[in-house]
């Protein structure tokens, strides 16, 4: 199965493809950004996000997807641009075909740290531990959106149903 994570933005939207494997390991496939400049109109921003993600879908064909739940900032500013890529990204996955699931910050948290309030650096830590990987994801937003690709393969993982003998 392969997961794309989505750490949503408008200036930066993370992204991390991760494929489990049929003996459970879990694979990092590839992981990136899609970057718009704040020069540019909302409109145009939000054309850019939906576009590139619908190119990303084609080419890397996920089986689903994974994005994080909107966390509400001070800056209420910032927290409507981030809704409004937020909202683009949900109906651009959903207009791909893919089932969408979405996860709050700490369910992440918890899902790789097993402690909800793990810090920024524990979590990067954790992402390239459990994958194997010589470096941690970057950019930042990369390495987040591959932690809730991974917490949804986590999450699957202890909701599937237990076999009886």
């Amino acid at each position: 199965m392969k997961v794309l994570g989505i750490d949503p933005g408008i200036a930066t939207t993370g992204w991390g493809l991760v494929r489990k494997e049929p003996d459970g390991r879990q694979v990092l496939l590839k992981c990136g950004a899609i970057l718009t400049s704040a020069k540019d109109a909302m409109t145009d921003r939000l054309r850019r996000l939906s576009n590139e993600l619908k190119s990303l879908i084609a080419v890397e064909r996920p089986d689903e997807a994974a994005i994080e739940e909107l966390y509400i900032s001070k800056n209420s500013r910032t927290a409507a641009s981030v809704g409004h890529g937020r909202g683009v990204i949900l109906l651009t996955l959903a207009e791909s075909g893919l089932s969408v699931h979405e996860y709050n910050p700490r369910q992440v948290k918890m899902s790789l740290t097993g402690f909800g309030a793990a810090d920024k650096s524990q979590m990067q830590r954790m992402v390239q531990r459990l994958l194997g990987l010589k470096d941690i994801p970057r950019p930042d937003d990369a390495a987040d959106a591959v932690a809730i690709a991974l917490c949804h393969l986590n999450t699957l993982k202890l909701s599937a149903p237990v076999a009886r003998s």
